[in-house]
């Protein structure tokens, strides 16, 4: 097999033309195979017959924005998305973590930094020592539910269900201490980057959404107040 084909695989969709061709020779250069697109509909035609591991997408395009075309991606495809923006307020931050962006990075931005946080998306919450955990370590149940710590798989009844990364991290914080209550602090810390409490919170009514019978009444994913979160098998 070719080493190269081993490389992470990420997909820069940029309308600016001079931009996308820096972040494919720095990221290139960086040990990635890096595809590029100018828009939405060709990120799209990208993705119909190559797999990647992220993708790089800015907000501001003509068109089909960033935000608009997450959520569309995210009705079918988990792949990890950091997103830039010029857009730094909290509010549009929540915006895109709503639609399932994973991270941002506010433009003008150091390629250094793209490179950390392309890092810490791509091996974020893979726990030490899950490799060697036995088939009985790695699936957790809890109601009809079954999460495997090491793929990161969710399935409720038997139907396997879409998470982003971020949604993996916090089964796996979850799923790793059932009962236990964890704070929003320490739930960034998992998470990591730029994610704030706010952001938090937004995360977990997402997942709910994909775990609860009723995510307005939760039974396995509790609020305790004034503490956090806790998962439990009800």
């Amino acid at each position: 097999m070719d080493a190269s084909t081993e490389k992470p695989h990420i997909l820069v969709v940029d309308d600016d033309t001079r931009l996308r061709e820096l972040l494919k020779s720095f990221l290139s250069r960086n040990d990635f195979r890096v595809s590029t697109a100018a828009s939405a509909s060709e990120a799209r035609q990208r993705l119909s017959s190559l797999d990647f591991d992220l993708i790089v997408l800015d907000v501001m395009m003509p068109g089909e924005t960033g935000l608009e075309f997450a959520t569309e991606l995210r009705r079918t495809d988990d792949v990890p998305i950091l997103m830039l923006t010029a857009m730094v307020e909290t509010k549009d931050r929540i915006a895109g973590l709503e639609r399932g962006v994973d991270d941002y990075l506010g433009k003008p931005f150091e390629p250094r930094e793209l490179l950390l946080r392309i890092q810490s998306v791509l091996r974020r919450g893979r726990p030490a020592g899950t490799a060697a955990a036995s088939e009985a370590q790695r699936q957790v149940t809890f109601g009809p539910m079954q999460f495997d710590l090491e793929l990161g798989e969710l399935t409720v009844k038997g139907k396997r269900m879409a998470l982003t990364d971020a949604e993996i991290a916090l089964m796996r914080a979850f799923t790793g201490r059932i009962g236990e209550v964890l704070s929003r602090e320490t739930l960034c810390k998992i998470i990591g980057a730029s994610v704030n409490e706010r952001a938090i919170d937004v995360q977990v009514t997402r997942l709910r959404r994909k775990i609860e019978p009723d995510p307005s009444f939760p039974r396995y994913l509790r609020t305790v107040r004034g503490q956090g979160y806790r998962l439990v098998d009800a």
